[in-house]
């Protein structure tokens, strides 16, 4: 067999296996998803996410691309967000890197690789916040693998900065966050126990009260340019004379001393 022919086949003896297990499992599925999960992993095709997790169709939603990243400017991940979140309801949400990710090596080297270096650069800002941790581990092997640990954190924390997740965390049953890091050579999951409220102590940057404080500074701001507009202006006998500066004082005493 050639080209996806072997796919094809896989799937007629898949679609055989389920209909003799439950004949009425696709008739199901065909009805509609109620997923528990989101999970944000990476593209590498050793990490098949309902493979790793044990889950079946229907029970998870999937979004994946280099190096499992929550980009805020990335358009794709925000819509799934949006929706695994106010449609259908996720109550936990994955982000799941993986050792030896060929993105998070790539970003640690000093080399360019083309369009994809942009992308990097958002790992490459992991690096910068972690920078002394980072530096300070002298084994390569082990710096990379600690430095996918602290993207699947800082991604996280990402997740937490969404109006989205922000928006939920408002209601009574908002989805709960977690970092998984995944071990090819063992084929384990490890959660990396990030606690999805760690935002709350930059609430005031970037959490809705920061709006409701600029909202604050603008009616202060406004209130005291009403009271000045509401001073008349003083006439050039009433104002102060304006004092010299301090460069035209030195001026002055040298020449007073000149004299």
């Amino acid at each position: 067999m050639k080209g996806i022919e072997p796919i094809l086949d896989n799937n007629r003896k898949w679609v055989k296996e389920q209909r003799a297990a439950d004949p009425d499992f696709f008739n199901r599925l065909a009805d509609g998803q109620q997923p528990k999960y989101l999970f944000i992993g990476c593209s590498d095709s050793r990490v098949p996410a309902s493979a790793i997790t044990g889950t079946g169709p229907g029970e998870m939603f999937v979004h994946r691309n280099i190096a499992n990243m929550v980009v805020h400017t990335d358009f794709n991940m925000l819509s799934v967000l949006q929706y695994a979140v106010e449609v259908l309801g996720v109550q936990d949400i994955i982000v799941c890197g993986h050792y030896g990710c060929g993105g998070v090596a790539a970003a640690a080297s000093n080399k360019q690789y083309g369009l994809i270096d942009n992308w990097l650069t958002n790992i490459r800002d992991v690096i910068r916040v972690h920078e002394m941790e980072f530096l300070r581990i002298s084994d390569d092997d082990l710096r990379l693998r600690r430095l996918v640990e602290l993207n699947v954190i800082e991604q996280v924390r990402n997740l937490a900065k969404t109006s989205i997740i922000q928006n939920a965390r408002k209601t009574s049953k908002p989805p709960r966050l977690h970092g998984l890091v995944y071990d090819i050579k063992e084929g384990l999951l490890t959660d990396l126990d990030v606690e999805d409220d760690m935002i709350s102590e930059l609430n005031h940057i970037y959490g809705t009260s920061a709006q409701q404080y600029a909202a604050q500074v603008v009616e202060q701001e406004t209130d005291q340019s009403s009271l000045t507009a509401g001073k008349p202006e003083l006439t050039d006998e009433q104002s102060e004379p304006e004092k010299p500066r301090k460069g035209e004082q030195r001026v002055a005493r040298q020449n007073q001393q000149a004299d």
